[in-house]
């Protein structure tokens, strides 16, 4: 069936594509008896408008991407879900692409958003490598989130300033009584991944703790790789206590801790990263750094919706807090 359009309602009526136009966007100089059978005839016959069109003439809602590496990690779908709410609240229509951390499909999904016409996209940029070409943005307002690419083009961005709460957490365990801890966290390839092993190294200097008290663990971040290092920091021996750098690297690693066998793990002090709705209550409670995930999205739409950004290109950072439990 071919989709119905301001002719096809206009061919069926008997009267004018410009009449109809008028009608169903509520012009006053339509009759209103004119006006409601159009809209009625436009009903029965499944029109719907489109959002790309509307967008191109600056009516109707605006499109808005969002760009993540997936919604498996629960700050990524809490954020999309925050995201999603506060586009409808200010007539925003949200599309949302996934990319696994793929450039490949990192670089689709912008192409997808620039044919709806979409006005601004919220991404997690993906690794990329030296000679990656620079993605095609088109004219959308591109907001980088969490991380930063490392290009000569700079994007406003909202970032989390977890530097504080990860050498916080350090010396948490420190005064615990850990002389011996143990990092896995995402590898050079992200800024983000970067940042937080920088912090984790700075906190244990701070701590007084040896270089060779600690044990660091990166690569791409997955519940699998955060799994595997775990189990092989338990096996070592070589720690007691540990911290995470990722919310996926967290529940990974709170995995391989969870599934040894009672009592080999119970000696080991644990730091997750995120602050999943578990997390209160598994084990008593799990110590954690939070991000504020609400206040993220909310400055994402207002990123998207502020007219311009005469006072200089905005690099928002919000603090994320060490949880103790």
């Amino acid at each position: 069936m071919s989709r119905v359009t301001i002719k096809t309602i206009a061919k069926d009526l008997g009267i004018s594509h410009m009449t109809v136009s008028r009608a169903l966007s509520g012009h006053p100089n339509v009759l209103k008896e004119t006006r409601e059978t159009i809209q009625a005839r436009a009903r029965e016959l499944g029109y719907v408008k489109s959002a790309a069109a509307l967008a191109m003439r600056g009516d109707g809602p605006r499109i808005v991407g969002l760009v993540l590496p997936n919604i498996v990690n629960e700050f990524y779908a809490r954020f999309a879900n925050a995201m999603s709410l506060a586009c409808d609240a200010d007539a925003l229509q949200l599309i949302i692409h996934l990319t696994n951390d793929d450039f490949e499909a990192e670089e689709l999904a912008l192409a997808r958003l620039l044919e709806v016409n979409a006005s601004a996209v919220v991404m997690v940029p993906t690794p990329v490598q030296a000679n990656s070409p620079t993605p095609n943005y088109g004219s959308m307002r591109v907001i980088e989130l969490i991380r930063q690419r490392d290009t000569n083009i700079v994007h406003p961005s909202i970032m989390v300033e977890d530097a504080t709460a990860i050498r916080d957490a350090v010396q948490h365990l420190v005064d615990q009584g850990h002389s011996r801890i143990a990092y896995i966290g995402a590898n050079q390839a992200l800024s983000s991944g970067r940042l937080r092993l920088d912090a984790f190294l700075d906190g244990a200097k701070e701590a007084g703790l040896d270089s060779n008290a600690t044990q660091v663990r990166t690569g791409p971040p997955s519940f699998q790789m955060a799994q595997v290092h775990a189990r092989d920091i338990l096996e070592t021996g070589a720690t007691t206590a540990l911290v995470c750098g990722g919310v996926e690297i967290s529940n990974g690693a709170l995995s391989a801790f969870m599934s040894r066998p009672k009592g080999t793990a119970e000696k080991f002090a644990f730091v997750g990263y995120g602050d999943p709705s578990f997390y209160a209550w598994v084990n008593g409670g799990i110590t954690t750094i939070q991000v504020p995930v609400l206040r993220l999205a909310n400055s994402a739409i207002d990123l998207v919706k502020m007219a311009n950004f005469n006072g200089g290109l905005p690099r928002l950072s919000f603090p994320a807090n060490l949880i103790i439990r």
